[in-house]
């Protein structure tokens, strides 16, 4: 039996906002659909995942911003942060943390930049949508 993680569903205040938002860093649209004023479900997926996101107005109880941690794995983390930064997305610096190969939710351990030997796993950079909803880009060169 297989259990694939195929939806996150994230809380925002603004759906249009976070619509073009998400748009903005390249996600891709798949589904926008209301039934009435109550219930608007956006579905949208990142380039190359088999992962979406969805949105909407009825669809969470959460309050707006408070989901932390998702990971984006790219190939790059230095052409990822500079093509969001093309894209209008503020991204922190690139980051390591000098304790194991997941980095700390607190900064104590983290140093600026890259993993020095490019490890697997080991390099970071966060950025949040304009609810404060944290996104950390992790890179995986393989």
């Amino acid at each position: 039996m297989e259990f694939r993680l195929e939806l996150v569903v994230l809380p925002v205040s603004d759906v249009d906002r976070a619509k073009a938002f998400y748009q903005a860093v390249g996600f891709r649209l798949d589904e926008d659909h209301t039934s009435d004023e109550s219930y608007r479900v956006v579905h949208m997926t990142p380039p190359g995942s088999p992962c979406s996101i969805l949105f909407g107005t009825g669809v969470t109880t959460a309050l707006p911003g408070t989901v932390r941690g998702l990971h984006l794995v790219v190939t790059d983390i230095e052409r990822a942060c500079l093509q969001l930064h093309e894209r209008g997305v503020r991204t922190g610096e690139i980051f390591h943390d000098t304790c194991d190969m997941f980095h700390r939710c607190t900064d104590e351990t983290r140093r600026s930049g890259p993993h020095p030997k490019r490890l697997e796993y080991r390099s970071y950079a966060t950025f949040n949508d304009p609810d404060g909803n944290e996104w950390v880009l992790q890179e995986v060169p393989a």
